[in-house]
């Protein structure tokens, strides 16, 4: 009887795909850990807020910790939680992101210094802890959520979480190179504007409709995104269909005809 469950408990592991999405209560994140969920994955989720969202999540079976990505030690205790359940990790998501607006003649050094910790450290801090987990994936990927700010940009304010967004994009290729060693493919998605809380939250409907009709009429395809279009990409380059690619960004903007992110 003992042999026998161990042998059912081997199968199971063999067979479970694991993945651990970070910021994946809500936005795109939620979206992401959602399509992964419907695709058999069995989901670890860090988040930092959101407590009912993640209560949500616990409830279709994903496993939720509560964890600052920008604080190094409060990812490394996640490890130690998430190594518990999982024998493997599969893919791995680094979605976690803020932003603050504010145009370059009113720096706000700690603003700034709070996206650096968070959209930048948190995508080193997160996949340095949980590499070794990777390492024991057959199939092992990492998708870097970015933006189209990281490659270009035109919009009022963004300056400085464009900059925290480039490190992204350029992690990611280094990521790519160095980990390639490894059979462990690294990727990036590089959304536009889309519905989200992030763009959308606080604000009245009338705002929100005008801030649509701002970003359809700045798009070759005249529509603005969903959480779910960036996260049916995420989940492509998570899988073995996207076994011979690595070292990429996916720019899902629509077209936006005011960056430069057709430029190059």
């Amino acid at each position: 009887m003992i042999l026998a469950n161990k042998l059912k408990l081997f199968l199971y592991h063999f067979h479970v795909i694991y993945a651990l999405v970070t910021g994946g209560t809500r936005g795109i994140g939620r979206a992401i850990t959602e399509a992964l969920v419907n695709e058999g994955y069995r989901i670890a989720v860090l988040y930092h807020g959101s407590d009912n969202r993640a209560k949500e999540l616990r409830e279709m079976g994903v496993l939720t910790l509560k964890c600052n990505v920008g604080d190094r030690a409060q990812v490394s205790n996640a490890k130690k939680e998430i190594e518990k359940e999982f024998p493997r990790l599969d893919a791995l998501v680094n979605n976690a992101g803020i932003w603050y607006l504010m145009p370059f003649e009113q720096f706000d050094e700690e603003k700034y210094e709070e996206m650096i910790k968070v959209n930048l450290n948190g995508v080193i801090y997160v996949t340095y802890e949980f590499l070794p987990l990777l390492k024991r994936s057959e199939n092992p990927s990492i998708v870097n959520v970015s933006s189209n700010a990281g490659i270009g940009t035109a919009a009022e304010g963004t300056t400085f979480y464009a900059i925290t967004k480039a490190g992204v994009i350029i992690l990611t290729r280094r990521l790519a190179f160095e980990l390639g060693k490894y059979n462990i493919r690294v990727n990036a998605v590089a959304p536009g504007w889309i519905e989200t809380d992030m763009t959308l939250g606080g604000k009245a409907p009338e705002e929100g409709n005008k801030l649509r009709e701002l970003f359809r009429n700045k798009t070759f395809l005249h529509t603005t995104g969903k959480p779910e279009d960036i996260a049916n990409i995420v989940s492509f380059l998570a899988s073995k269909r996207a076994r011979y690619i690595t070292g990429q960004v996916i720019v899902a903007d629509g077209g936006r005809m005011d960056n430069l992110t057709h430029s190059l």
